[in-house]
């Protein structure tokens, strides 16, 4: 869809300021409904003019015309940067991130800023200061979070590809709640440089599409070393949009995952899938052992609250907004609280060292893991998407739905999502792990996937 909808710009068929226009009338008369939205670019048609100046001189770049949303934790100059918090409601953005200047160089326009769950705390799309997003997909159901208007505005039809953030699934678990694509890079792969991060081990920022084209696309040009970023590294970004399909591939499944999958039919669902990519490349899916997977959710909070909490005492009032525990939504609260008291001198960073320990402990038994296969499939979520406003009171079956996103975050692999199919007409997620910078190879078999 994004390919043909290139080719149409670049060919005069469609120009980019129609398609900004579609996309505002859409927002305006939809919007309301889904709440995908805090702010509108009132500048994007003019951007989209000006962009319809270089496309008539053949100057145009890749992403010449499309109309990119940006979850509202990534900063984009003279628009606002509020992490969906009543914190920084009033905050703008002074700079581009530098995502948003790749963008930009490839003249993709920006046509808003995306609610979240406030400051990416939050698995459900609920907890904004801005009232909660609902889910295109599922009516009734939540949309999934961090990047819940991430996820719903590409769902909703009200842009061409969506800018997420990814710390322990926020991508990944909207994307397979609403049904749509979602990509988390390895750890290093796209610099963080302007985006107020939840956790400095784990961030990463990422597209989420329509179609695995739009994601290839975009990551295609995101990606790559910052001089401003240390965390990113000197690896080679491809052409990920050359879908190559692999000359042999083997497939790994869990029983470990299995065994943690509250719901059994959706682990049906994703295996079903599963069988058939493996019919295709005429291969057995292989069950890998990976002993400490059950640990994840309780290796990665701690790590989580230390990091938070010590990121967020530049929001002190002073600065930055107002003072972020006076000010702060339930979620986040608990986040700082918890790792204030985690952080407590008498503890000497000992729960934060041992998390740190175990993720190592993760991170080599998916090495281990990638010695016997390319990619492991699983289930993106165990449970379905819960109702909206449904109580849940025991934060640990909150924290439960990112049980089977968090380790790759923990082991800073790539892993992808595409939708397997549906259960009571709710969209279900397979999610895809391959080795850190195996993107190319995640695109050609999220690309497979597709074409079952």
């Amino acid at each position: 869809m994004i390919q043909e909808k290139i080719k149409e710009i670049k060919s005069g068929k469609l120009t980019a300021e129609q398609n900004i226009k579609n996309y505002l009338k859409k927002i305006k008369d939809e919007d309301k409904k889904i709440n995908s939205f805090i702010y509108v670019n009132k500048s994007a048609l003019n951007d989209a003019k000006e962009i319809d100046k270089k496309i008539k001189k053949g100057t145009a770049g890749k992403l010449a015309g499309l109309a990119i949303a940006v979850k509202s934790n990534i900063s984009v100059k003279d628009m606002p940067i509020t992490c969906a918090s009543k914190t920084l409601e009033n905050h703008t953005g002074t700079y581009d991130a530098d995502v948003i200047k790749k963008i930009k160089s490839e003249d993709g326009i920006i046509i808003g800023m995306l609610n979240m769950d406030e400051f990416a705390c939050g698995i459900s799309g609920e907890s904004s200061f801005f009232n909660p997003t609902k889910n295109p997909a599922a009516e009734e159901r939540v949309p999934g979070g961090s990047s819940s208007g991430s996820a719903a505005a590409v769902a909703a039809g009200f842009c061409d590809i969506a800018l997420a953030t990814d710390t322990g699934g926020s991508i990944r678990n909207p994307a397979s709640h609403c049904g749509v694509i979602g990509i988390k890079p390895s750890y290093g792969r796209v610099s963080r440089y302007g985006l107020i991060d939840l956790s400095m081990s784990f961030d990463q920022i990422g597209p989420i599409s329509k179609d695995v084209y739009g994601s290839a696309l975009l990551l295609e040009i995101i990606a790559g070393i910052s001089k401003y970023d240390p965390t990113t590294y000197d690896e080679p970004v491809v052409e990920y949009t050359k879908f190559k399909k692999p000359k042999s591939l083997k497939i790994g499944m869990s029983k470990d995952f299995e065994n943690l999958c509250k719901d059994k039919k959706i682990y049906s669902v994703v295996k079903e899938k599963a069988e058939q990519l493996a019919k295709k490349y005429s291969t057995k899916i292989q069950n890998i052992k990976l002993e400490h997977v059950d640990l994840a959710v309780q290796t990665y909070y701690p790590i989580i609250f230390v990091e938070f909490f010590s990121g967020t005492r530049k929001f002190d009032g002073k600065k930055y907004g107002k003072k972020i525990e006076e000010t702060c939504g339930e979620e986040v609260l608990r986040r700082i609280l918890g790792g204030k008291e985690i952080s407590k001198s008498e503890y000497n960073g000992m729960y934060y060292r041992k998390a740190l320990a175990v993720k190592e402990l993760i991170k080599k038994e998916f090495e281990k893991a990638f010695k016997k296969v390319d990619i492991i499939i699983l289930p993106t979520t165990p449970i379905l998407p819960h109702k909206i406003g449904e109580k849940i009171t025991d934060p640990r079956i909150i924290y439960a739905y990112d049980s089977f996103t968090i380790p790759a975050n923990l082991a800073e692999i790539s892993a992808g999502v595409i939708s397997a199919g549906k259960i009571d007409g709710i969209p279900i997620g397979l999610q895809v792990f391959v080795p850190s910078f195996k993107e190319e190879l995640l695109f050609n078999i999220l690309k497979d996937i597709e074409e079952l």
